[in-house]
């Protein structure tokens, strides 16, 4: 069994594979200051509560984006469930040719994004995560070739802004709302956050599909994916566990790699 983790600001995403299949998947929420015990006893019980031993994880994947995360999940992983994990960045094989001006700069979750992407769909195709800090847009071409894309505020980031700072608007329960035209301000604000989010999300789609001159696949993923793709008119599917996915395919061909390597010095 693979333990695959995707640590976003605000939520840890986990996957449990075996022979390719997603077992169970779970959600935490990141925070800083939490421990490397507090999160081995929830992972503990989390696979407790699942029916699943915890002795059977032969590896753990990270992808994270949240640097002091990194190291006590790191620590987490070494001393529950005693591996050591690989964290997805450099040095890391993900078959992918990312043709950023810095790769570096790439996010390690659109990377994995990218790389299920790859996997799963037809190319060239363009992935819509849809998170509540920030919605990205990733195009990947028909070569494997990470191209780049675009990064813009997520719905989550965008009703606390208005929420703080104009005092008299109310914070909203992000829903799609009844009518596009609101009569008050609750369903005036539902409307303008959840349509002009899908709007941004066709509008960006069209833009890259004419910049390429393409007809790619278009995937959203992430918690807002079911709720946007309502009403989209882009995106194609909604895949819930794409960068889950995405971990266990790194985890594969670098397990693999590795043993070819071990095999030659044989």
């Amino acid at each position: 069994m693979i333990l695959t983790i995707n640590a976003t600001n605000t939520h840890m995403n986990i996957g449990l594979f075996q022979s390719g299949e997603l077992l169970q998947h779970w959600r935490l929420t990141s925070e800083e200051r939490r421990t490397e015990d507090e999160y081995g006893l929830q992972i503990l019980q989390l696979f407790h509560h699942a029916n699943y031993n915890i002795s059977e994880v032969e590896g753990v994947i990270i992808s994270s984006v949240v640097p002091p995360l990194t190291d006590t999940l790191i620590l987490m992983c070494e001393h529950y469930l005693h591996q050591h994990p690989i964290i997805v960045g450099p040095g890391v094989k993900t078959g992918l040719n990312i043709r950023y001006d810095n790769p570096r700069e790439v996010g390690t979750d659109r990377i994995v994004n990218a790389v299920a992407a790859m996997q799963q769909y037809p190319a060239p195709v363009i992935i819509v995560a849809l998170g509540e800090t920030a919605t990205t847009f990733c195009y990947v071409d028909e070569k494997k070739q990470y191209l780049g894309g675009a990064i813009s505020p997520g719905i989550g980031v965008s009703v606390d802004a208005l929420f703080h700072e104009a005092s008299k608007l109310p914070k909203i329960e992000i829903k799609k709302p009844a009518r596009i035209i609101g009569t008050n301000t609750i369903h005036a604000l539902q409307s303008g956050i959840y349509y002009g989010c899908a709007s941004q999300v066709d509008g960006i789609v069209r833009y890259m599909i004419k910049e390429t001159n393409s007809n790619p696949s278009v995937i959203a993923t992430g918690r807002m994916a079911h709720l946007v793709s309502q009403v989209s008119e882009t995106i194609q599917k909604v895949d819930p566990y794409l960068t889950l996915k995405g971990l266990y395919y790194i985890y594969t061909k670098n397990n693999n790699e590795k043993r070819k390597e071990g095999n030659k010095r044989k």
